[in-house]
């Protein structure tokens, strides 16, 4: 772990004496090891990198779990305490550990590790491409105060150690391979203060300029090159169509044909017109052409028919394309491209970079649209300019994570979009927007509803404050 002689020294000899501090502060450990187990789903295969308890290990309950740390001393204590079944404590190197893992977490360590660079890069050999390395680290900022502690015996005792600001943390990733997904600092105030902690560190801490005065610093980092191993990708595209009779052979006719192979699934939603006979025309039509599976959902909603549509397919990519084809559907391929290029892990349309065709969008949807973008782009830690265009593509495997995790925020999303953003979010998958050309519809009239959807859409931002960003 490229730990100096003088930390191990320090280790050894705190060993003994670890527990007692961390019963004499347990809000801190606590809060910690809580925010922690919120970036890390539960049942994922973690290393906890510097493991000085066996805590986090048995919060995080992984499907498999190894703690490390350099000191036997340190790891003949941990070993004492109690450890749920399957999971490891080691003494041993990074260097020396095998396998691959969905989560490494380094907590509480860099300040005593002396080649910090080369720690980032022995844990990003150990994670998939799919994985993530969770970093926390004191703030500089608090050192004058965490060396006051010490003396007065409130804490463990300190030695000298590095101060990694969250600037430099992110540079030690950068010059490893990593990238940061997701940052911050949290924590205002380490003692439990009934009512007052909770207001500092769970709301005050999350809002400008109360963002820069935490104790500790957080990092997510994916690889640089999170390129997928499938080769050649397939694609399932699905279509919700309700009352867009006019546009379903379009549609087929002019989507691409991308990866091993494309399939297209028309899920059709209690439409007026005659939409479900036209798309059961054009399946049979150009069936024998393009792999076509359709549907009528029971329930209602967009995001309902996404979820039939999700569930129907076989494809490693999963994309929404909305059936006004106000988004070019050639534009697909170039979310294709950006997913499969390791560019993001969900590729989020965006309608308000290029300019808008007239009708396209009226002046108070651009406004909506604009408001949006910037509450969600704060709430989701992720710059997203446009979180309403329908067209969206992620990866199966990732879905199916958002699947699994749905209790976490219940069936909130009539729309489909924001359960899938939020669910992303949730993960630590690298949001990425992708603009397209935005033009008017050709036939019929929107499903929006646009002062009802509007309220719906304020209720989820308030939601998505008490889940994900005051926590």
């Amino acid at each position: 772990m490229h730990l100096s002689k003088t930390a191990r020294e320090y280790f050894d000899a705190q060993a003994d004496e670890r527990l007692k501090w961390r019963r004499k502060n347990p809000y801190y450990h606590d809060s910690l090891e809580s925010f922690v187990g919120f970036l890390v789903p539960r049942g994922s295969s973690v290393l906890h990198v510097g493991a000085d308890s066996a805590s986090l290990l048995n919060l995080l309950a992984p499907a498999r779990g190894l703690g490390i740390h350099a000191s036997a001393r340190i790891i003949g204590e941990v070993n004492k305490q109690g450890i749920l079944p399957g999971l490891q404590f080691k003494q041993t190197e990074l260097s020396q550990v095998k396998g691959v893992f969905e989560y490494v977490v380094i907590s509480d360590l860099l300040g005593h590790v002396d080649d910090i660079e080369m720690l980032f890069r022995e844990a990003t050999r150990l994670i998939s491409w799919r994985g993530r390395i969770v970093v926390t680290q004191h703030s500089a900022l608090w050192g004058p105060v965490l060396r006051l502690a010490s003396a007065l015996g409130l804490r463990v005792p300190y030695r000298l150690e590095n101060w990694v600001s969250r600037t430099d943390l992110e540079n030690f990733a950068h010059l490893a391979g990593l990238e940061a997904v997701r940052s911050g600092t949290r924590m205002l105030i380490p003692k439990r203060v009934p009512f007052i902690s909770t207001f500092f560190n769970a709301y005050l801490a999350n809002i400008f300029p109360f963002t820069r005065l935490g104790l500790y610093h957080y990092v997510v980092l994916r690889k640089q090159d999170s390129r997928s191993p499938i080769p050649n990708p397939s694609l399932s595209i699905v279509v919700p169509a309700r009352n867009e009779a006019g546009m379903i052979e379009r549609i087929v006719k002019e989507l691409p044909t991308l990866g091993e192979f494309t399939e297209l699934i028309l899920v059709e939603g209690h439409s007026k017109d005659n939409t479900w006979q036209e798309i059961q025309r054009v399946a049979k039509e150009y069936g024998a052409k393009k792999k076509i599976l359709i549907a009528q959902q029971e329930g209602k909603g967009k995001g309902d028919a996404v979820r039939k549509g999700f569930d129907m397919a076989t494809g490693d990519i999963l994309t929404i394309y909305d059936a006004d084809m106000t988004v070019p559907a050639p534009d697909v391929e170039k979310f294709y491209r950006a997913l499969v290029e390791g560019r993001g892990d969900f590729i989020n349309g965006s309608r308000l970079v290029y300019p808008l065709e007239k009708q396209s969008m009226q002046f108070l949807n651009f406004l909506a649209n604009k408001f949006f973008g910037l509450a969600f782009s704060w709430l989701l830690s992720s710059k997203l300019k446009d979180t309403l265009c329908g067209t969206k593509m992620l990866w199966r495997e990732d879905y199916k994570e958002i699947q699994a995790g749905r209790s976490f925020f219940g069936d909130f999303d009539p729309f489909g979009d924001f359960d899938l953003l939020f669910g992303a979010a949730k993960l630590n998958r690298k949001i990425i927007d992708m603009p397209v050309h935005y033009g008017e519809r050709t036939y019929g009239t929107t499903n929006i509803e646009r002062w009802s959807h509007g309220w719906l859409l304020l209720k989820m931002t308030v939601f998505a404050l008490r889940k994900i960003k005051f926590v």
